[in-house]
C-alpha cells in the first residue's frame, strides 16, 4: 500500500485529473466568442433598426407641414374671395344699383309717366 493511502483510508477519493488547456485556445478567434465585438454588431443592428422606424413617423410629420402650408395658402385665398363677394353683396343691396337695375328691367317710379316710343331703330 502506497504511504498516501496509509494516511488517508480506503474511503478517500482518488485526486481529480487535470483538464488538459485546449490546442488553439491561444490563438484568436478560436472558438471563443468576442463579446466587444458580438456587443457593437447588436448595437449597430438595434441602432439601424430604430432609424428605420423612425422613417415613417419623420415622413408623416413632412407630410403634415406640407399639407398645412397648402391650407393656409387656400385659406387666405378663400378668405379674399369672401371679402370680395361681401363687398358685391353690398354694392348690389345700395339705392342706386337697385334704381339703376330696376330701370334696366323697364320699371318707373310711381310719381313718374311711362312713355314708350316705337319705330326707332
Amino acid at each position: 500500500m502506497s504511504v498516501r493511502a496509509q494516511t488517508y483510508g480506503e474511503s478517500r477519493r482518488p485526486p481529480r485529473r487535470r483538464v488538459a488547456p485546449r490546442r488553439d485556445a491561444g490563438q484568436p478567434g478560436a472558438g471563443r466568442i468576442h463579446w466587444d465585438r458580438f456587443g457593437r454588431i447588436v448595437f449597430a443592428i438595434v441602432a439601424v433598426v430604430l432609424l428605420l422606424a423612425m422613417i415613417k413617423p419623420a415622413w408623416n410629420a413632412i407630410e403634415t407641414y406640407r399639407q398645412a402650408g397648402q391650407t393656409k395658402a387656400r385659406l387666405h385665398q378663400v378668405q379674399a374671395q369672401h371679402a370680395q363677394l361681401e363687398r358685391q353683396v353690398e354694392k348690389a343691396q345700395s339705392e342706386a344699383t337697385l334704381q339703376r337695375e330696376a330701370r334696366r328691367q323697364g320699371m318707373i317710379l310711381p310719381s313718374e309717366e311711362a312713355w314708350v316710343v316705337n319705330g326707332i331703330k
